[in-house]
Protein backbone atom coordinates (compact mmCIF):
# COMPACT_ATOMS: atom_id res chain seq x y z
CA UNK A 1 0.00 0.00 0.00
CA UNK A 2 1.65 3.65 -0.91
CA UNK A 3 1.81 5.52 2.14
CA UNK A 4 0.15 8.78 2.57
CA UNK A 5 2.63 11.93 2.80
CA UNK A 6 2.83 14.22 5.78
CA UNK A 7 3.56 17.93 5.66
CA UNK A 8 5.50 18.06 8.87
CA UNK A 9 4.86 21.76 9.34
CA UNK A 10 2.26 22.91 11.12
CA UNK A 11 0.53 26.39 11.88
CA UNK A 12 1.31 28.00 15.70
CA UNK A 13 -0.26 31.51 15.72
CA UNK A 14 -2.38 32.50 12.55
CA UNK A 15 -2.12 36.66 14.15
CA UNK A 16 0.97 37.75 13.26
CA UNK A 17 0.97 41.01 15.86
CA UNK A 18 0.42 38.97 18.67
CA UNK A 19 2.88 36.64 18.19
CA UNK A 20 5.67 39.07 17.48
CA UNK A 21 4.25 41.31 20.58
CA UNK A 22 4.74 37.31 22.72
CA UNK A 23 8.33 37.12 21.08
CA UNK A 24 9.84 40.51 22.13
CA UNK A 25 8.34 41.14 25.43
CA UNK A 26 8.48 37.54 26.28
CA UNK A 27 11.45 35.67 27.85
CA UNK A 28 11.79 33.28 25.38
CA UNK A 29 13.24 35.79 23.11
CA UNK A 30 16.77 36.47 25.10
CA UNK A 31 19.24 34.44 22.47
CA UNK A 32 20.42 31.08 24.43
CA UNK A 33 22.30 29.31 21.25
CA UNK A 34 24.27 32.64 20.61
CA UNK A 35 24.27 34.93 23.53
CA UNK A 36 26.59 37.36 21.52
CA UNK A 37 24.31 40.30 20.72
CA UNK A 38 24.52 41.06 16.85
CA UNK A 39 24.99 44.59 16.33
CA UNK A 40 22.42 44.64 13.54
CA UNK A 41 19.74 43.59 16.03
CA UNK A 42 18.58 47.02 16.80
CA UNK A 43 18.35 48.02 13.42
CA UNK A 44 15.96 45.00 12.82
CA UNK A 45 13.82 45.32 16.03
CA UNK A 46 12.24 48.47 14.03
CA UNK A 47 10.58 45.87 12.05
CA UNK A 48 8.19 43.38 13.72
CA UNK A 49 9.15 40.41 11.23
CA UNK A 50 12.58 41.13 11.20
CA UNK A 51 13.40 40.84 14.47
CA UNK A 52 11.01 37.68 15.15
CA UNK A 53 13.11 35.69 13.28
CA UNK A 54 15.59 34.77 16.14
CA UNK A 55 17.26 32.35 14.06
CA UNK A 56 19.22 34.91 12.01
CA UNK A 57 21.34 35.85 15.07
CA UNK A 58 21.12 32.95 17.18
CA UNK A 59 22.76 30.56 14.42
CA UNK A 60 25.18 32.70 12.78
CA UNK A 61 23.39 33.92 9.98
CA UNK A 62 23.87 37.31 9.91
CA UNK A 63 27.22 36.86 10.85
CA UNK A 64 27.18 34.51 7.34
CA UNK A 65 26.42 37.48 5.87
CA UNK A 66 29.23 39.41 5.60
CA UNK A 67 30.71 36.96 3.30
CA UNK A 68 28.07 35.62 1.14
CA UNK A 69 23.80 35.32 1.09
CA UNK A 70 23.54 33.09 -1.09
CA UNK A 71 24.31 34.59 -4.63
CA UNK A 72 24.67 32.01 -7.25
CA UNK A 73 23.14 29.10 -5.27
CA UNK A 74 19.42 27.19 -6.45
CA UNK A 75 17.16 25.36 -3.92
CA UNK A 76 14.75 23.81 -5.04
CA UNK A 77 11.50 23.12 -3.30
CA UNK A 78 9.88 20.23 -3.48
CA UNK A 79 6.48 21.63 -2.01
CA UNK A 80 2.84 22.41 -3.37
CA UNK A 81 4.11 25.49 -4.75
CA UNK A 82 5.38 29.15 -4.10
CA UNK A 83 2.95 31.74 -4.33
CA UNK A 84 2.98 34.65 -7.27
CA UNK A 85 1.76 37.46 -5.00
CA UNK A 86 3.99 37.95 -2.50
CA UNK A 87 6.77 40.74 -2.89
CA UNK A 88 9.13 38.82 -0.60
CA UNK A 89 9.11 36.18 -3.61
CA UNK A 90 10.10 39.04 -6.24
CA UNK A 91 12.80 38.12 -8.23
CA UNK A 92 13.73 34.78 -5.87
CA UNK A 93 11.82 32.38 -8.31
CA UNK A 94 14.25 31.43 -11.15
CA UNK A 95 11.75 28.74 -12.67
CA UNK A 96 9.19 25.79 -11.78
CA UNK A 97 7.03 22.90 -12.96
CA UNK A 98 3.65 20.69 -11.45
CA UNK A 99 4.16 17.68 -10.70
CA UNK A 100 0.86 16.84 -9.27
CA UNK A 101 -1.33 17.29 -12.35
CA UNK A 102 -3.91 20.02 -10.61
CA UNK A 103 -1.05 23.35 -10.45
CA UNK A 104 0.21 25.67 -12.94
CA UNK A 105 2.96 24.42 -15.51
CA UNK A 106 5.30 26.80 -13.67
CA UNK A 107 4.65 25.27 -10.33
CA UNK A 108 3.49 29.21 -8.74
CA UNK A 109 -0.18 27.44 -8.12
CA UNK A 110 -0.66 26.45 -4.95
CA UNK A 111 -1.74 22.92 -4.74
CA UNK A 112 -4.06 21.36 -1.79
CA UNK A 113 -6.91 22.82 -0.24
CA UNK A 114 -5.24 22.18 3.27
CA UNK A 115 -1.49 22.22 2.40
CA UNK A 116 -1.77 24.97 -0.33
CA UNK A 117 0.40 27.59 1.73
CA UNK A 118 3.21 25.05 2.98
CA UNK A 119 4.90 25.18 -0.10
CA UNK A 120 5.37 29.41 0.29
CA UNK A 121 6.17 28.96 4.23
CA UNK A 122 8.85 26.73 3.54
CA UNK A 123 10.51 29.24 0.14
CA UNK A 124 10.28 31.84 2.59
CA UNK A 125 12.26 30.27 5.12
CA UNK A 126 15.20 29.63 2.99
CA UNK A 127 15.46 32.24 0.42
CA UNK A 128 12.73 35.48 0.49
CA UNK A 129 14.05 39.02 -0.21
CA UNK A 130 11.71 40.71 2.86
CA UNK A 131 9.97 43.90 1.73
CA UNK A 132 13.01 46.40 2.12
CA UNK A 133 16.09 46.83 3.02
CA UNK A 134 15.65 45.84 6.94
CA UNK A 135 11.91 45.06 6.57
CA UNK A 136 9.41 41.95 5.88
CA UNK A 137 10.35 38.14 6.29
CA UNK A 138 13.81 37.69 4.57
CA UNK A 139 15.20 34.15 4.13
CA UNK A 140 18.45 32.33 5.21
CA UNK A 141 20.17 33.27 1.56
CA UNK A 142 17.81 36.30 0.47
CA UNK A 143 20.15 36.02 -3.08
CA UNK A 144 19.88 32.50 -3.68
CA UNK A 145 17.45 31.37 -6.53
CA UNK A 146 14.67 28.85 -6.18
CA UNK A 147 12.89 26.38 -8.07
CA UNK A 148 8.84 26.43 -7.27
CA UNK A 149 7.97 22.45 -7.98
CA UNK A 150 4.21 22.00 -6.81
CA UNK A 151 3.13 17.80 -6.29
CA UNK A 152 -0.09 17.48 -4.00
CA UNK A 153 -0.08 15.62 -0.44
CA UNK A 154 -3.13 13.01 -0.03
CA UNK A 155 -6.04 13.26 -2.29
CA UNK A 156 -5.02 16.54 -3.34
CA UNK A 157 -3.80 14.58 -6.18
CA UNK A 158 -4.63 11.46 -8.45
CA UNK A 159 -0.77 11.11 -9.44
CA UNK A 160 0.38 8.62 -6.91
CA UNK A 161 3.30 10.82 -4.80
CA UNK A 162 5.87 8.69 -4.96
CA UNK A 163 6.19 9.47 -9.02
CA UNK A 164 5.30 13.14 -8.07
CA UNK A 165 8.68 12.98 -6.46
CA UNK A 166 10.86 11.27 -8.20
CA UNK A 167 9.53 13.02 -11.61
CA UNK A 168 10.10 16.57 -9.50
CA UNK A 169 13.54 15.46 -8.11
CA UNK A 170 14.92 14.82 -11.91
CA UNK A 171 13.25 17.88 -12.81
CA UNK A 172 14.80 19.53 -10.52
CA UNK A 173 18.44 18.27 -11.08
CA UNK A 174 18.21 19.01 -15.00
CA UNK A 175 16.91 22.49 -14.00
CA UNK A 176 19.99 23.57 -12.38
CA UNK A 177 19.23 22.68 -8.54
CA UNK A 178 22.22 22.83 -6.53
CA UNK A 179 20.35 22.20 -3.05
CA UNK A 180 16.73 20.15 -2.76
CA UNK A 181 14.23 20.71 0.16
CA UNK A 182 11.41 18.25 1.02
CA UNK A 183 9.72 19.19 4.13
CA UNK A 184 7.43 15.75 4.26
CA UNK A 185 7.70 12.37 5.79
CA UNK A 186 5.68 9.32 4.57
CA UNK A 187 5.99 7.72 8.20
CA UNK A 188 7.54 4.45 6.81
CA UNK A 189 10.58 3.14 6.71
CA UNK A 190 11.09 2.26 3.84
CA UNK A 191 10.19 4.05 0.00
CA UNK A 192 9.47 2.75 -3.53
CA UNK A 193 12.64 1.37 -4.51
CA UNK A 194 11.89 1.35 -8.33
CA UNK A 195 11.32 5.11 -8.69
CA UNK A 196 12.67 6.91 -5.53
CA UNK A 197 16.10 4.44 -5.86
CA UNK A 198 16.79 6.00 -9.08
CA UNK A 199 15.93 9.39 -8.47
CA UNK A 200 17.52 10.36 -5.48
CA UNK A 201 20.64 8.66 -7.02
CA UNK A 202 20.16 10.63 -9.94
CA UNK A 203 20.63 13.76 -7.35
CA UNK A 204 23.41 12.19 -5.92
CA UNK A 205 25.38 11.44 -8.83
CA UNK A 206 24.29 15.10 -10.11
CA UNK A 207 26.42 16.67 -6.95
CA UNK A 208 23.01 17.69 -5.53
CA UNK A 209 22.73 18.62 -1.71
CA UNK A 210 19.36 16.92 -0.30
CA UNK A 211 17.82 18.18 2.36
CA UNK A 212 14.82 16.52 3.94
CA UNK A 213 12.34 17.57 7.47
CA UNK A 214 12.83 15.01 9.91
CA UNK A 215 8.72 14.91 10.96
CA UNK A 216 7.32 16.07 13.87
CA UNK A 217 5.81 14.00 16.89
CA UNK A 218 3.02 16.50 17.36
CA UNK A 219 1.80 15.15 13.65
CA UNK A 220 1.85 11.37 14.54
CA UNK A 221 5.67 10.77 13.77
CA UNK A 222 7.06 9.27 16.46
CA UNK A 223 10.52 8.48 14.53
CA UNK A 224 11.59 9.48 10.95
CA UNK A 225 10.45 8.03 7.69
CA UNK A 226 11.44 8.00 4.41
CA UNK A 227 12.32 10.58 2.71
CA UNK A 228 14.75 11.06 5.68
CA UNK A 229 15.60 7.33 6.20
CA UNK A 230 17.63 7.61 2.26
CA UNK A 231 21.27 6.84 2.86
CA UNK A 232 22.85 10.18 1.34
CA UNK A 233 20.33 12.94 2.22
CA UNK A 234 21.08 15.56 5.07
CA UNK A 235 18.01 15.06 7.74
CA UNK A 236 17.14 17.96 10.03
CA UNK A 237 15.40 17.45 13.21
CA UNK A 238 13.86 20.55 15.55
CA UNK A 239 14.38 22.16 18.38
CA UNK A 240 12.80 24.93 20.68
CA UNK A 241 13.92 28.47 21.59
CA UNK A 242 16.51 26.86 24.20
CA UNK A 243 17.71 24.42 22.10
CA UNK A 244 16.17 21.39 23.26
CA UNK A 245 14.25 18.94 21.05
CA UNK A 246 10.95 19.97 20.28
CA UNK A 247 8.51 17.79 22.05
CA UNK A 248 5.61 18.46 19.26
CA UNK A 249 7.55 19.95 16.00
CA UNK A 250 10.69 17.16 15.68
CA UNK A 251 11.01 13.54 16.13
CA UNK A 252 14.08 11.56 16.46
CA UNK A 253 16.02 8.93 14.76
CA UNK A 254 19.75 7.49 13.55
CA UNK A 255 19.69 9.22 10.25
CA UNK A 256 19.34 12.81 11.63
CA UNK A 257 22.69 14.62 10.50
CA UNK A 258 21.92 18.17 11.87
CA UNK A 259 19.21 20.05 14.39
CA UNK A 260 17.42 23.67 13.35
CA UNK A 261 14.67 25.53 15.11
CA UNK A 262 11.59 24.48 14.30
CA UNK A 263 9.22 26.52 17.05
CA UNK A 264 8.19 30.06 16.46
CA UNK A 265 8.77 30.53 12.78
CA UNK A 266 7.60 32.69 10.53
CA UNK A 267 6.61 31.93 7.29
CA UNK A 268 4.93 34.05 4.29
CA UNK A 269 1.85 32.36 2.75
CA UNK A 270 0.96 32.35 -0.86
CA UNK A 271 -1.49 35.07 -0.04
CA UNK A 272 1.25 37.31 1.49
CA UNK A 273 0.24 37.39 4.77
CA UNK A 274 2.76 36.37 7.30
CA UNK A 275 2.07 33.67 10.09
CA UNK A 276 3.99 31.63 12.74
CA UNK A 277 4.34 27.82 12.63
CA UNK A 278 6.14 25.45 14.38
CA UNK A 279 7.36 22.18 12.33
CA UNK A 280 10.64 20.25 11.20
CA UNK A 281 9.03 21.34 7.34
CA UNK A 282 11.30 24.93 8.36
CA UNK A 283 13.79 23.69 10.18
CA UNK A 284 14.69 21.97 6.58
CA UNK A 285 14.63 24.95 4.81
CA UNK A 286 16.79 26.56 7.17
CA UNK A 287 19.37 24.24 6.90
CA UNK A 288 18.88 24.99 2.96
CA UNK A 289 19.84 28.01 3.10
CA UNK A 290 22.77 27.41 5.10
CA UNK A 291 24.02 25.20 2.72
CA UNK A 292 23.10 27.72 -0.05
CA UNK A 293 25.48 30.10 1.59
CA UNK A 294 28.40 26.86 1.84
CA UNK A 295 27.77 26.24 -1.90
CA UNK A 296 27.96 30.27 -2.74
CA UNK A 297 31.11 31.11 -0.61
CA UNK A 298 33.02 27.70 -1.57
CA UNK A 299 31.66 26.83 -5.13
CA UNK A 300 34.39 24.35 -5.64
CA UNK A 301 32.84 22.11 -3.25
CA UNK A 302 30.57 18.67 -4.03
CA UNK A 303 28.29 17.73 -2.16
CA UNK A 304 29.90 15.81 0.18
CA UNK A 305 32.04 18.63 1.74
CA UNK A 306 29.14 20.95 1.60
CA UNK A 307 27.30 18.55 3.89
CA UNK A 308 30.64 17.72 5.47
CA UNK A 309 30.84 21.47 6.75
CA UNK A 310 27.51 21.70 7.90
CA UNK A 311 27.66 18.71 10.35
CA UNK A 312 31.20 19.45 11.49
CA UNK A 313 30.91 23.22 12.48
CA UNK A 314 27.94 22.08 14.44
CA UNK A 315 27.12 23.78 17.67
CA UNK A 316 27.19 20.35 20.23
CA UNK A 317 23.47 20.06 22.17
CA UNK A 318 23.19 20.09 25.89
CA UNK A 319 21.01 16.93 25.93
CA UNK A 320 23.32 14.94 23.42
CA UNK A 321 24.12 11.94 24.95
CA UNK A 322 25.95 10.79 21.18
CA UNK A 323 27.68 11.90 18.19
CA UNK A 324 26.00 11.74 16.20
CA UNK A 325 22.54 11.88 18.64
CA UNK A 326 19.25 10.18 17.85
CA UNK A 327 17.54 13.57 18.55
CA UNK A 328 19.93 16.12 17.49
CA UNK A 329 22.50 14.18 14.87
CA UNK A 330 25.62 16.37 15.39
CA UNK A 331 24.77 19.52 16.87
CA UNK A 332 22.98 22.59 15.79
CA UNK A 333 23.57 24.10 13.28
CA UNK A 334 25.43 27.34 12.72
CA UNK A 335 25.64 29.18 9.60
CA UNK A 336 28.73 31.42 10.33
CA UNK A 337 31.07 28.74 11.15
CA UNK A 338 29.66 26.58 8.23
CA UNK A 339 30.51 29.22 6.18
CA UNK A 340 34.12 30.22 7.22
CA UNK A 341 35.66 27.53 9.73
CA UNK A 342 38.40 25.74 8.41
CA UNK A 343 37.39 22.17 8.10
CA UNK A 344 39.57 19.54 6.46
CA UNK A 345 38.12 18.14 2.85
CA UNK A 346 36.61 14.50 2.87
CA UNK A 347 36.25 11.91 -0.19
CA UNK A 348 33.26 10.50 0.64
CA UNK A 349 30.08 10.74 2.54
CA UNK A 350 30.47 11.61 5.40
CA UNK A 351 26.96 10.45 6.32
CA UNK A 352 28.76 6.81 6.10
CA UNK A 353 26.84 4.43 3.76
CA UNK A 354 25.63 5.96 0.33
CA UNK A 355 22.27 4.83 -1.28
CA UNK A 356 24.63 3.17 -4.30
CA UNK A 357 26.46 1.19 -1.48
CA UNK A 358 23.04 0.43 0.73
CA UNK A 359 21.02 -0.94 -2.89
CA UNK A 360 23.99 -3.20 -3.25
CA UNK A 361 24.14 -4.46 0.08
CA UNK A 362 20.32 -4.59 1.08
CA UNK A 363 18.27 -4.52 -2.21
CA UNK A 364 20.31 -6.76 -5.25
CA UNK A 365 23.53 -7.90 -4.89
CA UNK A 366 25.60 -7.43 -7.87
CA UNK A 367 25.14 -10.55 -10.35
CA UNK A 368 26.79 -11.18 -13.46
CA UNK A 369 24.98 -10.40 -16.68
CA UNK A 370 22.21 -12.21 -17.67
CA UNK A 371 22.96 -14.70 -20.38
CA UNK A 372 21.28 -12.97 -23.37
CA UNK A 373 18.97 -15.49 -25.84
CA UNK A 374 20.66 -16.64 -29.33
CA UNK A 375 18.63 -17.37 -32.40
CA UNK A 376 21.29 -19.88 -34.19
CA UNK A 377 21.28 -23.18 -34.18
CA UNK A 378 23.17 -25.07 -31.56
CA UNK A 379 25.18 -28.01 -32.34
CA UNK A 380 25.74 -30.88 -29.55
CA UNK A 381 28.27 -33.78 -29.73
CA UNK A 382 27.13 -36.66 -30.70
CA UNK A 383 25.97 -38.68 -28.01
CA UNK A 384 28.28 -42.19 -26.36
CA UNK A 385 27.03 -45.33 -27.95
CA UNK A 386 24.47 -47.21 -25.74
CA UNK A 387 25.48 -50.53 -24.28
CA UNK A 388 24.43 -53.63 -26.00
CA UNK A 389 22.47 -55.99 -24.30
CA UNK A 390 21.64 -59.68 -25.76
CA UNK A 391 18.29 -60.49 -26.29
CA UNK A 392 17.28 -63.39 -24.97
CA UNK A 393 14.22 -65.32 -22.63
CA UNK A 394 13.67 -63.83 -18.90
CA UNK A 395 13.59 -67.65 -17.60
CA UNK A 396 17.25 -69.08 -19.13
CA UNK A 397 20.20 -68.42 -16.67
CA UNK A 398 22.57 -65.96 -17.31
CA UNK A 399 26.42 -66.53 -16.31
CA UNK A 400 25.64 -63.61 -13.07
CA UNK A 401 22.48 -66.38 -11.87
CA UNK A 402 25.16 -69.63 -12.42
CA UNK A 403 27.77 -67.94 -10.84
CA UNK A 404 26.33 -66.75 -7.77
CA UNK A 405 22.75 -68.70 -7.76
CA UNK A 406 22.87 -71.60 -9.24
CA UNK A 407 26.53 -72.96 -8.32
CA UNK A 408 27.02 -72.02 -5.15
CA UNK A 409 23.03 -73.68 -4.13
CA UNK A 410 24.11 -77.21 -6.11
CA UNK A 411 27.28 -77.20 -4.13
CA UNK A 412 25.64 -76.73 -0.83
CA UNK A 413 22.61 -79.42 -1.56
CA UNK A 414 25.42 -81.99 -2.34
CA UNK A 415 27.30 -81.73 0.54
CA UNK A 416 23.91 -81.77 2.61
CA UNK A 417 23.44 -85.12 0.95
CA UNK A 418 26.73 -86.16 1.90
CA UNK A 419 26.59 -85.12 5.40
CA UNK A 420 23.08 -87.77 5.40
CA UNK A 421 24.54 -90.36 4.28
CA UNK A 422 27.48 -90.42 6.53
CA UNK A 423 25.21 -90.00 9.38
CA UNK A 424 22.94 -92.35 8.64
CA UNK A 425 25.60 -95.26 7.81
CA UNK A 426 27.18 -94.51 11.72
CA UNK A 427 23.71 -94.89 13.08
CA UNK A 428 23.32 -98.42 11.69
CA UNK A 429 26.57 -99.22 13.07
CA UNK A 430 26.10 -98.54 16.19
CA UNK A 431 22.50 -100.68 16.26
CA UNK A 432 24.39 -103.76 14.89
CA UNK A 433 27.46 -103.89 17.22
CA UNK A 434 24.44 -103.45 20.33
CA UNK A 435 22.29 -106.49 19.42
CA UNK A 436 23.10 -110.03 20.69
CA UNK A 437 24.26 -112.62 18.54
CA UNK A 438 22.54 -115.51 17.45
CA UNK A 439 25.01 -118.61 16.53
CA UNK A 440 24.63 -119.81 13.06
CA UNK A 441 24.71 -123.53 13.62
CA UNK A 442 23.36 -125.65 16.38
CA UNK A 443 25.68 -126.95 18.83
CA UNK A 444 27.27 -130.52 18.94
CA UNK A 445 25.06 -133.48 20.80
CA UNK A 446 27.91 -135.10 23.05
CA UNK A 447 26.75 -139.27 23.83
CA UNK A 448 28.20 -141.62 26.78
CA UNK A 449 30.28 -144.75 26.36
Amino acid sequence: MTPTPRRVGRLALVPLTIAIAALLTGATFVPTVDPTPSPRVGAAAQDPARAAEYWLDEYGVRTAWQTTRGKGSTIAIIDTGIGRSPVEFAGAVAGGADFSGVGASDGRLPVGAVDSNHGSWVASLAASRGTGADTGMIGVAPEAQLLSISIGFGASSSVPFVEQVASAMRWAVDNGADIINLSFTTNTLSWDQESWDSAFQYAFDHDVVVIVAAGNKGSGTDEVGAPATIPGVLTVGGVNRAGQASEEASTQGITIGISAPSEELLGVSADGQLVVWNGTSGAAPIVAGIAALVRSAHPQLDADNVINRIIRTARPAAAATASPDPKYGYGLVDAAAAVSANVASVSSSPLGMTLKEWVRLYRRADVDPAPQPSSSPVTLPDLPAADRVDARSPLLPTADTLRYGTVPLMAGTLAAILVALGVTAAARRIRSERAPRTPSRPPKEYSHL
